[in-house]
């Protein structure tokens, strides 16, 4: 058989051996073994070692003729090529056509894989919880089939002053709002509709139009607005907020879908007002004072602060006046009162048996605290205050008990009989 070359090649003839059984003209045929891992790593393996076709050489006829030890020779190599041909057609039956989309981005591929997890792997394409795979990854590949992976977005999301993190495989603000079913018609949205979300996420703020109603000045205005605050809405609507004008609800609050909101006009002044501090009252024992007399000592004084007050008219109504602040400008003065501690003697001798209680009804009415109309008389028997002092008594007779002017009375008697009562003495 001639190569190539042009040169013949004329193989020696071989001894014929004397005795023994006759050698196998067939050489034994290799087995093959499959990797661990199974069809799909044998799959892979494959792709990573490609077999390189190799040139057939074209053989001449030869000059001399074929001999059977040629042929024997010449077989084992068509037996190879033969299983070559026949893994050749097997990797081809398995090679199916992809097309492989990636967050929107399409490519055709050929692969091996036997199904869509397996493909993904092998194409370096990682997905999470949040990612969708279309169709599943454990979905079985062939031919022709579009596999499509879309990536999670997260979004921080605002509608209305509500906030949540949401995710999205929209790729854009206005894919978001569609598949979140955010109604955003006549809304504010912090970004264009248009903005591309990369796979870092966005923030994003939405409000929606509301209808707000404003009842000010003694009219009533309906606005359908997606303003972010109350002071918006209402300047929104025509009504200006002046001074210290506000509203019914707090001015920088979110304005609710069907709210009703007054607006309340306020005028207002300060007042400075000097206002009474009362006094203490302290009393101490005095045992040279009969019981139930109390004397006082040095008279109280009132004291005085000054107070600031704001004044407010809201709408045409008076409100409580609020209180600003105060100063103390007279410290108040202590009243002292001495009480008296001395047992009252029982009897005066020459003056028990009379009837007191007449005369006393007589003089004031039986009354203790009585003072007559010119100031001068005062108490049960309407002593002079010179009289009550020069028989004992301290202070006025009227601010005495009953028992003591009683008993002055009696010591009056004793001293003057019954002239310091010309009208009522008979009634002793």
């Amino acid at each position: 058989m001639s190569y190539g070359g042009g040169t013949t090649y004329e193989p020696e003839p071989e001894p014929v051996p004397e005795t023994g059984p006759e050698p196998d003209r067939f050489p034994r045929q290799a087995t093959l073994v499959m990797p661990d891992g199974g069809r799909a790593e044998a799959r892979r393996a494959a792709r990573r070692k490609k077999p390189r076709p190799k040139q057939q050489s074209r053989s001449r006829a030869s000059a001399s003729p074929e001999r059977p030890d040629s042929l024997r020779r010449l077989l084992p190599q068509a037996l190879v090529v033969a299983f070559l041909a026949g893994g050749t057609s097997a990797f081809v039956a398995d090679d199916k056509a992809i097309r492989l989309s990636v967050d929107g981005e399409s490519r055709t591929l050929h692969t091996f894989a036997d199904d869509v997890g397996e493909l993904l792997e092998d194409e370096g394409v990682d997905f999470g919880t949040h990612d969708i795979v279309a169709p599943t990854a454990s979905t079985a590949l062939a031919s022709g089939d579009e596999i499509a992976v879309r990536y999670g977005r997260p979004v921080k999301l605002t509608v209305d002053g509500r906030r949540r993190e949401v995710w999205t495989t929209a790729r854009t603000v206005d894919g978001a709002l569609r598949q979140l079913g955010v109604r955003a018609e006549g809304a504010y949205l912090s970004a264009s509709r248009s903005k591309r979300i990369d796979r870092g996420g966005l923030d994003l703020d939405v409000r929606t139009e509301r209808t707000v109603t404003i009842l000010a000045d003694g009219r009533e205005r309906t606005v359908r607005t997606n303003a972010a605050t109350v002071r918006e809405a209402v300047e929104e609507s025509g009504i200006s907020l002046n001074g210290q004008d506000t509203t019914s609800v707090p001015p920088g609050s979110f304005p609710r879908d069907g709210q009703t909101v007054t607006v309340m006009r306020i005028s207002g002044r300060k007042e400075v007002r000097e206002e009474p501090i009362p006094f203490d009252v302290q009393r101490t024992q005095d045992p040279s004072l009969f019981v139930g007399t109390e004397v006082v000592e040095r008279p109280g004084r009132q004291g005085a602060r000054r107070v600031t007050y704001a004044l407010r008219t809201v709408n045409g109504v008076k409100q409580k006046p609020r209180r600003l602040r105060s100063e103390v400008v007279r410290e108040p003065q202590t009243q002292i009162v001495k009480v008296g501690t001395k047992q009252r003697p029982s009897s005066v001798a020459g003056a028990d048996g009379l009837n007191w209680g007449s005369l006393a009804q007589c003089e004031s009415g039986g009354r203790p605290n009585a003072v007559d109309a010119s100031g001068t008389y005062g108490g049960l028997y309407q002593f002079d205050t010179r009289t009550w002092q020069g028989l004992g008594g301290s202070g006025r007779p009227q601010d005495a008990s009953a028992e003591e002017q009683t008993y002055r009375a009696k010591k009056l008697y004793v001293q003057r009989g019954a002239s310091p009562w010309p009208h009522c003495g008979g009634r002793l």
